[in-house]
């Protein structure tokens, strides 16, 4: 009897973590794979989550995440997304901007793939239409194009005086936008545009430190998530160059930068959270129509403004979502 119970108990102990690791293999894996680094990514890594959990997944109980973080070098991008795909995940929410999905559609034809990315996504190449992606691909686009000539109009009505006006592009990134269409718009109001181009920490410095020789009045940071990750050094430069800058979102005039006009990134990987889950539950991509945010916010710091002359106008203010005092 006894002997009976023994191998009863030994039969449970050398069962337990088999089944262990069975329930471990059968859980579904999300690859995350971003341009950027974790540490600035960090709330909107928890908005993804948040989307994941309204759909029933909660990392670590019935959903494991592999994140990949391209530390700003979209270089890196190709070989990421390539070593989610060897080890077989679910999922990818490919973040960060379109790069990231691009880079993941190279990389498989059959694993679903989420992707959030401001470059249009059809020119891009990353699905065939925005109602109907088609393929093994859906995402959410954060109309980054778009928006870049609504910015420089914001930033040519709280600095009516510039006559100059800056671009900040990164060069690294091959799925920018043209910068065409930003000449044409600020001809058109009057104003010259000089572009500058940055993909590094010293490349920013630099570019911020021939704002005067250029005669640079005022300053559009482009939409890129490696200028995302370097919001820090790009307030700071923007205060000790005293020049206006506008900014695609609102971590920027939060830490200090002048103005913003943008999406809420929040909403946007709360949503990519959402997609993941529902494909998870079955949803093929392909007929997930590639949601487009309505809500675009202003928040201006007043603050800045102040410190810089400005007076903020009137229609800028009434259209504000948020003034930080």
């Amino acid at each position: 009897m006894r002997r009976r119970i023994f191998i009863g108990t030994l039969g449970a102990v050398v069962a337990a973590p088999m089944l262990a690791r069975a329930q471990q293999t059968s859980m579904p894996v999300i690859g995350f794979l971003n341009s950027t680094s974790p540490g600035p990514w960090a709330p909107r890594v928890a908005a993804f989550r948040r989307g994941l959990g309204e759909v029933g997944f909660v990392e670590g109980e019935n959903v494991a995440i592999e994140y990949r973080w391209a530390e700003g070098r979209y270089d890196r991008l190709p070989e990421l997304a390539r070593d989610l795909v060897s080890r077989a995940v679910t999922v990818i929410v490919a973040t960060g901007g379109s790069a990231a999905g691009r880079a993941a559609k190279e990389a498989t034809t059959s694993i679903p793939i989420v992707f959030t990315g401001g470059v249009d996504p059809i020119a891009a190449g990353i699905v065939a239409s925005v109602n109907r992606p088609g393929a093994n691909v859906t995402g959410i686009n954060l109309l980054s194009d778009e928006l870049r000539i609504k910015r420089l109009e914001v930033l040519r009505d709280l600095v009516p005086t510039a006559k100059v006006v800056g671009l900040l592009v990164n060069q690294a990134n091959r799925l920018r936008s043209d910068v065409g269409a930003a000449l044409a718009a600020t001809q058109g109001m009057g104003l010259q545009l000089t572009v500058l181009e940055a993909s590094s920490e010293s490349e920013i410095d630099r570019a911020f430190a021939s704002l005067p020789e250029r005669h640079v009045d005022a300053l559009l940071v482009d939409g890129d998530a490696y200028f995302q990750a370097r919001r820090d050094q790009l307030v700071a430069l923007a205060a000790r160059q005293t020049i206006p800058a506008i900014f695609d979102t609102r971590d920027f005039p939060e830490i200090g930068g002048l103005i913003s006009y943008g999406p809420d990134y929040s909403v946007a990987y709360r949503e990519a959270g959402v997609y993941a889950g529902r494909i998870l539950r079955g949803a093929k991509p392909g007929e997930l129509p590639v949601a487009q945010l309505s809500k675009i916010e202003l928040v201006i710091n007043a603050k800045t403004a102040k410190a810089l002359g400005l007076t903020i106008p009137p229609a800028i203010l009434t259209r504000a979502d948020e003034v930080i005092e």
